[in-house]
């Protein structure tokens, strides 16, 4: 698998009448990495991701794919999860998903014992002859990874993917995921469990009534903004309060929130407040960087 697999999105636009639904919408989703789209329900997300697997014709903007103009052909290679999913409820999980890698270009015996393969690493090897509907939700998830993955894609995107399963099923999710990452494959998923993103992904797009408030590395944007620091003390620590420079966010007994004032000297803040810190008996001053939940409702708040 090539190391350019590399999905750029540039400008991408939709609109249905007078109404834009995504707006000027630029990113990169690099060979090899995890890239988590994040937004609310009608941001934009499901349609930008329809547009890139062309059910969806963009009213401006283009994407690429390997540097050049995506093809059919391309797109026919691509993994893609839908959000309405779309498997048969009524035919057997192991007999649809050899169909499907045979659409895919594989062969019976092939899509047959990789499938069965996928399934049992995800906990379902007892139920290859059950019919999709019945199967709980969590279990129709696996499937539909599973149809998704089973064709070695050359790149992933897959709309909440890990809406439903279980901590272990999302763990091995990931290892399929890396497995094929490490080929080069490039993931674009959309989620709303934050905590997940944060963990798995190496960049992050969030999306927020069609536009991009924020995207880039997780790590670029949570240093990023204004510097934040715990302290904490042996005594109250409402004497902060009163100290120049500083914004204090929050006091609980002897530990604060603290935020450098704007235009106030970083470093010369800094060093006041560890001398005079040493008289309150100060235990710890050190940096607080904010999560990623914490930047998702500041850029979707302004």
């Amino acid at each position: 698998m090539t190391q350019e697999n590399r999905i750029e999105v540039q400008g991408l636009t939709k609109t249905y009448g007078t109404k834009t639904v995504v707006d000027q919408v630029s990113f990169t989703v690099e060979p090899g990495s995890m890239t988590g789209f994040l937004g609310a329900n009608g941001a934009g997300k499901t349609t930008t991701m329809r547009m890139i697997m062309g059910l969806l014709e963009p009213t401006a903007g283009s994407i690429r794919y390997r540097g050049r103009e995506i093809t059919s052909a391309d797109r026919a290679s691509f993994g893609y999860m839908p959000e309405e999913r779309g498997l048969y409820p009524k035919q057997p999980i192991l007999a649809q998903l050899t169909y499907l890698g045979q659409l895919r270009g594989m062969s019976a015996s092939s899509a047959k014992s990789l499938a069965a393969e996928h399934l049992s690493e995800l906990g379902l090897g007892e139920r290859l002859n059950d019919k999709l509907e019945a199967l709980s939700l969590g279990n129709q998830q696996r499937v539909q990874i599973v149809a998704s993955i089973l064709h070695n894609p050359s790149a992933l995107i897959l709309d909440e993917p890990f809406s439903g399963l279980d901590p272990q099923a999302v763990d091995t999710m990931v290892a399929m995921l890396r497995s094929l990452m490490r080929q080069g494959v490039p993931v674009l998923f959309s989620s709303h469990q934050l905590d997940l993103v944060e963990r798995l992904c190496d960049s992050v797009v969030i999306l927020h009534q069609g536009s991009i408030p924020a995207a880039g590395k997780a790590k670029d944007l949570r240093q990023a903004g204004v510097p934040r620091f715990i302290y904490k003390g042996g005594q109250d620590a409402a004497w902060l309060r009163e100290f120049p420079g500083l914004k204090v966010l929050d006091v609980a007994g002897t530990q604060a929130i603290l935020e450098i004032e704007p235009g106030a000297d970083l470093h010369a803040t800094r060093t006041a407040l560890l001398r005079q810190g040493i008289e309150h008996d100060m235990h710890e001053f050190s940096r607080q960087l904010p999560t990623l939940g914490d930047i998702y409702r500041k850029v979707t708040q302004q």
